[in-house]
């Protein structure tokens, strides 16, 4: 008589949190060892920031991420956003201790810490997530709070704002991650099958996508108007000239990271959205095996 197979013991809370915030410091890592990537601080060079290196961004990840596994459990306990702020308040203050107060990683508190709540949130029912129903959790269960605030004073989103009425991340997040979901995403899994043993490659090309199409206001701080739309018009052009595909595609988006430099212009908000489309990728290809 064959015995029918146990099913497999459910991880505690604390383990499956832990493991969570593993996947998003990976993504916060690769995001950073993606070169090139216009403006950007990398493991090659500081982009377009003369007070923060590779360095700066590795000692904010690793500060980091143990909030990311306290709002997974927030999550998984109903948390509204008031509590959810609380966590992404003091994530923040371990940043700013650890990089001697320069900021490498709000919107990426802000963006990764809300999608690890939601994995909390869908993790007692639904083991095997989907990118999607990540997204669709944000929005449904703390999209209206994001959107009602409270509002900072001073930032470069809110000035972003005040002065153009770009959404930022703000705005991505209230709507449940559409660019990473149907920009940032798409282009990592088309960009795996044209490179599959160039990882780097993938990553850069989910980045130009989201480049191309993104009101970031980072951009818009930095340069305006004119400086997103050079910067689009970049993007653009990289893309329809083959993108990663193309045998020389680093030389090319050198060039450009090179023409971001001069300008001083550095796309934070698409830095974010890239390791927000590298966590919704691990969590949704390896889920099981990442947390079981």
């Amino acid at each position: 008589m064959t015995r029918a197979l146990q099913p497999r013991p459910r991880l505690p809370p604390l383990s499956a949190g832990s493991k969570i915030a593993a996947i998003a410091r990976t993504a916060l890592l690769d995001e950073l060892n993606t070169w090139p990537k216009p403006g950007l601080v990398s493991h090659i060079d500081q982009g377009s920031h003369s007070d923060m290196d590779a360095g700066t961004f590795e000692v904010s990840a690793n500060a980091i991420t143990p909030f990311f596994g306290q709002l997974f459990e927030a999550g998984a306990a109903g948390a509204d956003m008031s509590e959810l702020r609380q966590i992404g308040v003091e994530a923040e203050t371990a940043m700013m201790a650890a990089t001697g107060g320069i900021n490498t990683h709000r919107g990426a508190i802000f963006g990764l810490g809300l999608l690890c709540a939601a994995a909390g949130a869908l993790w007692s029912t639904e083991p095997c997530l989907k990118a999607k129903a990540l997204g669709e959790t944000v929005q449904r269960r703390w999209g209206d709070s994001i959107l009602r605030g409270p509002i900072p004073l001073r930032s470069h989103g809110v000035d972003a704002w005040r002065r153009f009425g770009a959404g930022g991340a703000r705005a991505q997040a209230a709507s449940g991650f559409p660019y990473a979901l149907e920009v940032g995403l798409p282009a990592l899994r088309r960009a795996r099958i044209h490179s599959p043993h160039d990882a780097e490659a993938a990553r850069a090309e989910a980045f130009f996508a989201l480049l191309a199409v993104m009101e970031d206001t980072n951009l818009l701080h930095r340069g305006g108007r004119e400086g997103l739309s050079f910067a689009q018009d970049a993007a653009r052009a990289f893309l329809s000239d083959g993108g990663v595909a193309r045998s020389a595609w680093r030389a090319r988006a050198s060039t450009i990271h090179d023409d971001f430099i001069v300008r001083r212009l550095s796309p934070g908000g698409c830095a974010d959205l890239l390791a927000v489309s590298l966590f919704l990728e691990a969590v949704e290809d390896g889920y099981l095996e990442r947390l079981q």
